[in-house]
C-alpha cells in the first residue's frame, strides 16, 4: 500500500487537504497529514520560537510512525514552504521514502533558508538582514511571527485562481501566523536525499509550467540539470497555488499517478550541441568592429557623423555564472550587428538580472548603458531605440511611462509583459500594461510568437488589451509558428522575415527619414 505523508505550506495547516485526504482514501491510499508546530491547532498559540528544525521533527514523526508498519510505500509531498521541513526529513530517512512530491513550490538546496523561496519580494528583503526570529521582532509580527494574509491579500503568496469564495474565506479564518524561525533558519542536508525519486507538480496559474521549466534548463544553469534526471517527473494543473481547494480530485489523479512513477521526463541537454540560444543566428551577419567598454560593448557602422543607435536588452534572469554572458548569445549580437550594418550603432549589454529580486538594479543598468551610449560623439543621442527580449521586458515599463523626446522607438521581442503570479512583483511598478497609457505617440515594435508558453502569451494579450484602450501606437509582428528564442532554433524562411521586418521598422523609426 502506498502511504501518502502531506506537508502543507505557510500560514496553513492540515485542515487544506481535507478533500485531497478524502478522494485519495477512496481510490484506497493511505493518507497522514503533518500538524506543523505553530502552525496546526492549539500549539499555533504556545510556541512562538518554532524554527525550520522544528518542522523537520514533525515529518520525522510522522515518517516514522507510518515506517514502523513495514510495508508501506511512502510519497511525501510538500506545497509551498512545506517542501522545505519534507526535503529536511527525507535527507534523514532516505531509505523509507520512496518518491518525494514538489507541489508548485521551490527547490530546497542546502544552507539556504525557506526565505529565499518566499514570493513576496518586499519580505524577502525586509527580513533578508534578520538574523533568526529575535531579529525581526517588532517589525513583522510579535514573538517572531509573520501574521497571516487578510482575504485580499493571498494573492501576493500565489495565484488564487480557481478557489471557491467559501474556500477562500475558510483559508483566511483558518490561516495561523508563520513562525519567522522556520523562514531564516538555514535549511541543511547531507545529500542522502539526492537519489529519492521526485515529480514536481505546476500549477499553470501560478506562472510555472513544464515548458518553462524546459527552456530554463537550456539556458544551461547547472542548478537545473539534475531535473532531466529519468528519475525526476513533472505534471501540470491549470489552477492556481493551492491546488487542494480548487481542483482536489485532479490533484489527486496526480498524486497517484506520480506514486506509480508517470509523468513528463524533460529532454536532457545535449552537450555536442550545445543549448538553444547559443546556436547560431538565423541569418548572416556583416562583419563589423566592436568595441567593449566596461559592460557595454559597441557595434560600429562604417560612417562618419553621428549615428542613431539601437540599445539591446537581453532577458532573465540569467545565472551569474552563466559563460558565455548574453552580450556574446549569437541571437542578441546577430542583431547588433545587423544594426551597425545598416547604418546604426548597435549597443549591448549584460545587465545584472540574475535572480527575480534584481530588476530594480537591471533597470538602472539599462539606463547607465543608454547614457553610456549617448554620452559617445559617434551616436545621435537624439535617435535612439530601445530593443527588449524577453524576461527584459518588464524594464519597458520605466520607458513607456515617461518616454523621453529623444526615445524614437521601443521594440519588445517575446517579451514578458507582466510579472508571473508565482514572482513576487506584485508592488513592483515594472508592470508594461499600466505604463502603456503614458507613452503617447511612441511607437512600439512587439514581434510575438506563436508558439509562446501560455503564461507570458497571457501578459502579451494583456499589454495588447490596455494599449488599444489608451490608443497607443503599437505594431505586432507575427511569427506564427515561432518559438520562445526563435532566432537561432526556428531556422525558417518565417522567423527571417519577421526579424527583417522588424529590424527595418525599428531602424525607420530610430532614422526617422535621415539618410542612412
Amino acid at each position: 500500500m502506498t502511504a501518502f505523508i502531506l506537508v502543507s505550506g505557510m500560514f496553513t495547516g492540515t485542515h487544506i487537504w481535507q478533500d485531497t485526504v478524502a478522494h485519495l482514501t477512496a481510490a484506497g491510499a493511505e493518507v497522514h497529514t503533518v500538524a506543523l508546530t505553530g502552525l496546526d491547532g492549539p500549539r499555533a498559540a504556545a510556541a512562538p520560537r518554532v524554527d525550520l528544525e522544528t518542522h523537520i521533527a514533525d515529518v520525522l514523526a510522522v515518517i516514522d510512525s507510518v515506517g514502523a508498519a513495514g510495508d508501506r510505500r511512502i510519497v511525501l509531498v510538500g506545497h509551498d514552504y512545506g517542501i522545505h521541513p519534507a526535503v529536511g526529513a527525507a535527507d534523514r530517512r532516505a531509505e523509507r521514502i520512496e518518491r518525494i512530491v514538489y507541489l508548485d513550490s521551490g527547490l530546497p538546496r542546502d544552507g539556504v533558508p525557506a526565505l529565499a523561496a518566499v514570493p513576496d519580494q518586499s519580505l524577502r528583503e525586509r527580513l533578508a538582514g534578520a538574523d533568526g526570529a529575535d531579529g525581526a521582532d517588532g517589525a513583522d509580527g510579535a514573538d517572531g511571527v509573520l501574521p497571516p494574509p487578510a482575504l485580499d491579500e493571498w494573492s501576493r503568496w500565489g495565484s488564487t485562481a480557481g478557489i471557491p469564495d467559501a474556500a477562500l474565506d475558510r483559508l483566511t479564518a483558518l490561516a495561523a501566523p508563520q513562525p519567522l524561525g522556520t523562514l531564516l533558519q538555514p535549511l541543511r542536508l547531507t545529500g542522502a536525499v539526492e537519489p529519492v525519486p521526485t515529480t514536481g507538480v505546476l500549477c499553470t496559474g501560478n506562472g510555472t509550467s513544464i515548458e518553462l521549466v524546459q527552456m530554463l534548463v537550456r539556458l544551461g544553469d547547472p542548478a537545473l540539470r539534475p531535473l532531466t534526471d529519468p528519475r525526476v517527473s513533472f505534471f501540470e494543473l491549470p489552477t492556481g497555488h493551492w491546488p487542494m481547494l480548487s481542483c482536489p480530485a485532479e490533484l489527486t489523479d496526480v498524486l497517484l499517478r506520480a506514486a506509480a512513477g508517470e509523468g513528463h521526463r524533460l529532454e536532457p541537454v545535449d552537450d555536442t550541441a550545445g543549448p538553444g540560444h547559443l546556436q547560431p543566428f538565423l541569418m548572416d551577419v556583416p562583419d563589423v568592429p566592436r568595441e567593449r567598454h566596461g559592460n557595454v560593448d559597441f557595434y560600429l557602422p562604417d560612417a562618419e557623423e553621428p549615428r542613431p543607435a539601437v540599445v539591446f536588452v537581453h532577458g532573465g534572469p540569467v545565472p551569474a555564472d552563466a559563460r558565455p554572458t548574453p552580450r556574446d548569445w549569437p541571437g542578441l549580437t546577430g542583431y547588433a550587428r545587423c544594426v551597425a550594418g545598416d547604418g546604426a550603432v548597435g549597443v549591448l549589454l549584460d545587465h545584472r538580472l540574475h535572480d527575480l529580486g534584481d530588476y530594480e538594479r537591471a533597470a538602472a543598468d539599462v539606463a547607465a548603458a543608454v547614457e553610456l551610449a549617448r554620452a559617445d560623439p559617434r551616436v545621435d543621442q537624439d535617435r535612439i531605440a530601445l530593443w527588449f527580449f524577453s524576461g527584459g521586458g518588464l524594464i519597458t515599463a520605466d520607458w513607456l511611462d515617461a518616454p523621453p523626446a529623444w526615445l524614437r522607438c521601443l521594440a519588445a521581442t517575446y517579451p514578458v509583459l507582466a510579472p508571473l503570479p508565482n514572482w513576487g512583483l506584485s508592488e513592483t511598478r515594472l508592470r508594461p500594461a499600466r505604463a502603456v497609457a503614458n507613452a503617447g505617440d511612441l511607437p512600439v515594435v512587439l514581434t510575438r510568437v506563436g508558439r509562446e508558453m501560455p503564461e507570458i502569451a497571457a501578459t502579451v494579450e494583456e499589454f495588447l488589451a490596455a494599449a488599444k484602450d489608451c490608443g497607443a501606437d503599437v505594431e505586432v509582428i507575427d511569427v506564427p509558428n515561432g518559438h520562445h528564442g526563435f532566432e537561432t532554433i526556428d531556422v525558417t524562411d518565417e522567423s527571417r522575415a519577421a526579424v527583417r521586418h522588424a529590424l527595418r521598422t525599428v531602424l525607420d523609426h530610430a532614422f526617422d527619414g535621415r539618410e542612412r
